[in-house]
């Protein structure tokens, strides 16, 4: 595997480096053999963007994603799905069907870097793309139901990227439904202090307390539902428990908007 630690965005990394440890314990609730590969790959330490809390919520949100994703599917068996600023990620084989067409769609960049761990699959493409603009619309196949996965994308975004995102999707796709990851204007404001996030450049947009405010930025869209990965995190531990209490309105959610 032709990778360097250089060649992944750190914000990458710590998906990454939570799935390939959560994989390699004998209780794993969740599976992702190619991360694991990637980590094992790149031959470093990555102990530090695998903090306890960090490492719970990556869990809670690939666990419930996966889920509301199958369910979705379920309903539209033969809808196309994008997974749009994809990153390492690899959703398809948690909830392919056998039926639904898949792109994994992120900057050129990154999809360079991508294409050295993925190759194309039946029915599962990567694309160049971004959330920002709509150049590579054009590519995807007509259908009657797209469903939009934005996981770990929207948080770095400010006000005026969102509505820019929310606007190109409802003008792309005439019947859709977004799998969003929200984070709150407690994070925004304390993101530095963020257990993993600390570690990278990066830092965090607009934070929500309600999924609720993005309808302003884009009329078309209704909120279907939204939940806390508290309420995945506190199945397993303690302190995922006390968090919930404590930091009830703290942790992010997945929105699920439809139009």
């Amino acid at each position: 595997m032709e990778l360097k630690f250089g060649d992944i965005q750190e914000t990458a990394l710590i998906p990454l480096a939570i799935k390939a440890s959560e994989t390699a314990r004998p209780d794993a609730r969740i599976k992702d053999l190619k991360a694991k590969e990637i980590i094992e790959a790149l031959g470093v330490d990555v102990s530090k963007y695998d903090p306890f809390m960090s490492h719970e919520g990556v869990v809670a949100r690939t666990i419930m994603f996966r889920d509301t994703l199958k369910e979705l599917i379920k309903e539209y068996p033969e809808a196309v799905c994008i997974n749009l600023g994809c990153g390492f990620d690899d959703k398809f084989i948690q909830v392919d069907n056998g039926k639904i067409q898949w792109f994994d769609v992120d900057l050129p960049d990154q999809i360079a870097v991508r294409r050295k761990v993925y190759s194309d699959r039946e029915r599962c493409t990567m694309l160049d793309g971004s959330a920002l603009e709509d150049y590579w619309i054009g590519s995807l196949p007509k259908a009657g139901m797209y469903i939009v996965v934005m996981e770990g994308v929207l948080e770095y975004f400010s006000k005026e990227q969102v509505k820019t995102c929310l606007n190109m999707l409802c003008d792309s796709f005439e019947h859709g439904y977004l799998l969003a990851e929200l984070h709150s204007p407690f994070l925004e404001k304390n993101g530095r202090h963020h257990d993993a996030v600390k570690h990278t450049n990066a830092s965090f947009g607009w934070g929500t307390k309600s999924g609720a405010e993005y309808i302003p930025l884009e009329p078309r869209l209704q909120l279907v539902s939204e939940t806390s990965y508290n309420e995945e995190m506190k199945k397993y531990t303690i302190r995922g428990k006390l968090f919930a209490l404590i930091g009830k309105n703290m942790n992010n959610r997945l929105a699920v908007f439809k139009w």
